[in-house]
């Protein structure tokens, strides 16, 4: 028997919707298979994942064009001197904060972007 996809590709297009549902019920009750199970296993996967997350990592990506403002920024935030938050933000991409929860990472984040850099929460 052949098997013609372009003609079977052809049919599904003309098919209505309450048809192409009968079709999907049927496949599954003659092969045992569900068609929404990897679907919903990989939302569990992704959802998990995302909720396991409960440290950041703060990176400096870009200084910007505001420097003086990022190093103050950066001064204030570490409570590095400041020759050490001016080598932080010469030596960009830099982490500025580790393991910072995701409202102190998000607050710092915001701070720094104030003064005109660019931030990357890992």
């Amino acid at each position: 028997m052949a098997f013609d996809k372009d003609a079977i590709i052809a049919s599904l297009k003309e098919a209505s919707i309450s048809d192409l549902n009968d079709l999907v019920k049927a496949i599954e009750d003659e092969f045992d298979v569900s068609a929404a199970a990897p679907v919903a296993a990989a939302g569990a996967a992704a959802g998990g994942a995302a909720a396991a997350k409960d440290s950041y990592t703060v990176e400096l990506t870009e200084p910007g064009q505001s420097k003086v403002k990022v190093i103050k920024a950066v001064k204030d935030v570490t409570g590095a001197s400041l020759m050490d938050a001016k080598k932080l933000v010469d030596g960009a991409p830099s982490e500025i904060k580790k393991d910072a929860s995701e409202d102190e990472a998000n607050d710092i984040k915001s701070k720094l972007e104030d003064a005109g850099a660019t931030v990357t929460l890992k």
